[in-house]
């Protein structure tokens, strides 16, 4: 299992991160295979191996790996300790400086972003679909990761795979609700095919609202979670094929235990 990963968070023997895709699981059917999202129809068995192989690889149990009751809202939550699936908090961002506990983030076309600050010991993780970039997830997350010591200047950050403009058509209601958020948010729409309908950048908006809130290392890794099915689970691309549900990726930060 070799996840992709950002050259932005590279280079350090702080943390350690990766985004992996649908390869190295053992999950079947419209799962195959890296399945991490237990809010899926997946064999419960299944997911937790696939999360096991995950955690692993970070080089400790599935216990520690974290992840949070998405509902693409603002909010970011302090991890001071591992919980239990059934005592994640709802939140679209987490931050901790815990070495040896895994912030995950699952994602089937919304953009995982991952944060760190390696000086200070300060490690963060965010969802950020349409909505919650929206209103605001990646700047609680920064704001959160500055009360733990963080210098926002000196946080890196690294975009993961996600839906391309090219693959995410919408229609006028979506344009007019991010026309009226900010003025300049049109430059994030191109017209699509579709009369009055248009394609919207994604990792282009979060790009930029991480680069306004004061981050000056953003890296984006240019890859199309719908585009690529060989390597990523889309809920759009399964949504267009009309099937019953989908797999999740899962993206992870960790700060090394010394």
């Amino acid at each position: 299992m070799k996840p992709l990963q950002s050259s932005s968070l590279c280079g350090s023997q702080r943390t350690l991160h990766g985004y992996f895709g649908r390869q190295g699981g053992v999950s079947s059917g419209l799962f195959e295979s890296l399945n991490c999202g237990y809010g899926s129809g997946d064999d419960r068995s299944r997911v937790r191996e696939n999360r096991e192989r995950i955690s692993h690889w970070f080089g400790t149990g599935e216990a520690r790996l974290l992840t949070v009751y998405q509902t693409h809202s603002a909010q970011a939550v302090h991890v001071g300790a591992p919980w239990t699936r059934e005592d994640a908090p709802k939140a679209d961002a987490m931050v901790t400086t815990e070495p040896g506990v895994v912030l995950g983030i699952l994602t089937a076309d919304c953009a995982p972003v991952l944060l760190s600050d390696e000086a200070a010991g300060v490690v963060g993780a965010a969802h950020a679909g349409w909505k919650g970039a929206l209103d605001g997830v990646l700047e609680s997350a920064v704001a959160l990761m500055e009360r733990l010591g963080a210098v926002r200047s000196r946080i890196r950050t690294a975009i993961g795979p996600c839906i391309g403009q090219q693959s995410y058509e919408v229609g006028p209601e979506f344009f007019e609700r991010f026309e009226k958020a900010a003025p300049g948010n049109h430059k994030y729409f191109v017209p699509a095919a579709r009369e009055r309908h248009k394609l919207f950048d994604l990792p282009g908006y979060v790009a930029n609202r991480l680069t306004a809130s004061g981050i000056v290392d953003v890296d984006r890794m240019w890859l199309c979670t719908y585009a690529n099915e060989k390597d990523y689970f889309s809920y759009r691309r399964s949504t267009h094929r009309g099937e019953a549900d989908y797999g999740r990726n899962l993206s992870a930060i960790m700060l090394v235990p010394r």
